[in-house]
């Protein structure tokens, strides 16, 4: 029985215990280590979920579920029986239901909740992780968003920047989502002088919402693109990948975005999370207010934008005087110098 040569990260079955023994030490490097006890868990459970995964599959048959919700509940029982002292016979399967959603039907505003729950549930399901290629095949990045908007409690975007056209597939989502109460938390950059002034008031303008900014488009140049959905049920689901919010981007442009969720990748939806909350506590980050800040964001963009057209990269920090950054915001200036430096 051959062995494919390279990379393993595999617990030694008895099928692999087998291939071993026929390897020569003469020929053969074989590199086997004890599993570490603090990983030993994830390891195992992912182990037992494989294979649990590819009996269940074996059941056939018109009662193939109800014969894979009795062998669950018997293997379940098992752990039950080894581990008299932890509590979990309430993990015990009554069916072979899943339950969907639990809605109030005090003061609600909806009255076919069947409808509402199409609306509302994302089509690849809010404990199954995919990928989306941006090729407009299958299910699309922007409709599945819209769904996350309108089914999330908290929600939390990190992108480089924000176009208005992006903003404006996602409005009424949007707003139905902040006016019920529901919290909006967005961190954005001035890189580049891509982000839409007008985006950033629309969002600062919607209740229960808060942005902040990094204005420093020279040093600490925030690339990220990610989106994540937080649920009181616990049923979290994050998307990361390339997509920042334009329509292109959201729509028919060739971005790749990897959808995560709780259910399966649970350390990276915690990490996302974590580190969304870092760079929120982060002075590099300013809170930014609607109107007020407008005019300190409007000269942080046109400055960007002007170093782009230039070419320009910035090596060290140049202040410019009072008059000089009148030149230097000016649509297209012919000549700049920022303390006798020409730059331009």
């Amino acid at each position: 029985m051959k062995t494919e040569l390279g990379l393993y990260e595999q617990l030694i079955n008895k099928l692999f215990y087998n291939k071993l023994q026929t390897i020569s030490d003469e020929e053969f490097f074989v590199k086997t280590t004890v599993l570490d006890k603090e990983e030993a868990a994830r390891y195992l459970s992912q182990y037992l979920s494989e294979t649990i995964r590819f009996a269940l599959s074996e059941l056939k048959g018109d009662d193939s579920l109800l014969k894979q919700v009795e062998l669950s509940n018997k293997i379940i029982q098992v752990l039950i029986d080894e581990l008299p002292k932890l509590d979990i016979s309430n993990n015990l399967l009554k069916s072979g239901e899943v339950l969907q959603a639990v809605f109030s039907k005090l003061d609600s505003p909806y009255t076919n909740f069947g409808e509402r729950l199409k609306q509302i549930t994302p089509y690849t399901r809010l404990s199954q992780s995919e990928l989306f290629t941006g090729n407009n095949v299958g299910i699309s990045l922007e409709s599945e968003i819209r769904k996350e908007i309108l089914s999330a409690d908290e929600i939390y975007w990190l992108v480089s920047f924000i176009k208005y056209s992006g903003i404006r597939i996602f409005k009424e989502e949007l707003e139905e989502f902040t006016n019920s109460g529901r919290r909006l938390k967005i961190i954005t950059t001035s890189y580049m002088g891509a982000t839409d002034l007008k985006a950033v008031e629309f969002l600062s303008g919607l209740k229960n919402t808060e942005i902040k900014v990094s204005y420093n488009g020279d040093h600490e140049r925030l690339h990220a693109k990610a989106y994540l959905f937080l649920r009181n049920t616990g049923f979290h689901t994050g998307y990361i990948g390339s997509s920042n919010i334009s329509r292109s981007a959201l729509t028919n442009g060739l971005e790749w975005n990897l959808k995560v969720t709780t259910r399966e990748i649970n350390h990276i939806i915690d990490k996302f999370k974590k580190t969304f909350e870092t760079y929120w506590e982060d002075k590099e980050f300013e809170y930014y207010r609607t109107g007020r800040d407008a005019e300190k964001l409007s000269r942080a963009l046109k400055t960007q934008r002007f170093q782009e057209r230039s070419g320009l990269t910035a090596f060290f920090d140049l202040k410019p005087f009072p008059y000089q950054e009148e030149i230097l915001l000016s649509s297209n200036p012919s000549e700049l110098y920022i303390n006798d430096i020409r730059i331009w």
